[in-house]
């Protein structure tokens, strides 16, 4: 049996990959819902945004500066290229859209390893959050405590967002009943640079807050892209909270089946979305006939 403060530890670990997780697979499922797209460039939009924020610590020296506009930096690259390039595509099927955001995120990648180099870039966690508290039983560092902040805050903020304003009105139509926001014509170009913006806000954010934790390279959001999918199937697609739910579920299981095998962590994961699918199609918080 692991000692009770292994299990606590990890279970803090589980949530704060989860809360990430949750934060990218909710990107993931606003761009999916609403525009029907599967942006297979969304682990580069997490590069983007983890190399965005280490410039701009590099040149401020301020955490908040490199947060906030490590994240707009990204939603703006977001903006140009939903503008520039993936606007033409939506009426071409769907095999096209996938080869066009899968070569995408190819092309972003190898333009970052281009101009940043192959070695990782380490970004320093704030002064503010250095060290490590007490929880009990475990030490735990600070800094990943405030990770977990950041992710619940975001969420909340994309919450209000989607369900307490205008925008989020158009979203959640879009995300209920697709065939009818085209019929009122709500899907306009600015609506569509806006949704496919704000999605990649979302994993922007994910890519700076995550930053000082992992090594800042231009592969660093391929495993998030691919665990960001099995979060969105887990929940339901389409599904915010479900986003939220299957980043959670993942997180727990990720870092609980490391305890006793690490190298199985992933195969957990993906027995657990067959086994979700099999007893629920739509996924947990998907409905009935989304597509």
């Amino acid at each position: 049996m692991p000692p009770l403060a292994l299990v606590i530890s990890q279970i803090f670990h589980g949530l704060i990959l989860g809360g990430m997780l949750a934060l990218v697979g909710s990107g993931l499922t606003i761009i999916l819902g609403t525009l029907g797209l599967v942006n297979f460039a969304h682990g580069a939009f997490f590069a983007i945004g983890a190399y965005a924020g280490w410039l701009v610590f590099e040149w401020t020296g301020s955490y908040f500066a490199a947060l906030a506009l490590g994240a707009l930096a990204t939603c703006a690259i977001g903006f140009v290229v939903e503008r520039g390039l993936i606007s033409r595509f939506y009426q071409r099927p769907h095999e096209d859209q996938i080869l066009l955001t899968f070569g995408l995120g190819i092309v972003i990648v190898e333009g970052l390893r281009a101009w940043f180099g192959g070695i990782g870039k380490t970004m320093p966690s704030p002064e503010w959050a250095a060290g490590a508290i007490s929880l009990g039983p475990i030490i735990y560092p600070t800094y990943r405590l405030v990770v977990l902040g950041i992710a619940v805050l975001s969420l909340l903020a994309f919450y209000l967002m989607l369900y307490h304003s205008r925008l989020g009105l158009i979203v959640r139509a879009a995300i209920e009943d697709t065939l009818m926001v085209r019929i009122l014509g709500l899907r306009a170009s600015r609506i569509r640079a806006m949704v496919f913006a704000l999605g990649v806000l979302a994993v922007g954010i994910a890519g700076v807050a995550m930053a000082p934790i992992v090594s800042i390279n231009p592969d660093v959001g391929a495993r998030f892209m691919v665990q960001s999918f099995v979060v969105v199937v887990i929940g339901g697609l389409g599904s915010f909270p479900g986003a939220i739910l299957g980043g959670l579920i993942a997180g727990q299981i990720q870092t609980l089946t490391a305890i006793f095998e690490a190298a199985y962590s992933d195969v957990a994961l993906f027995m657990t979305m067959v086994a979700i699918l099999a007893l629920r199609p739509r996924g947990l918080l998907g409905e009935e006939g989304r597509k």
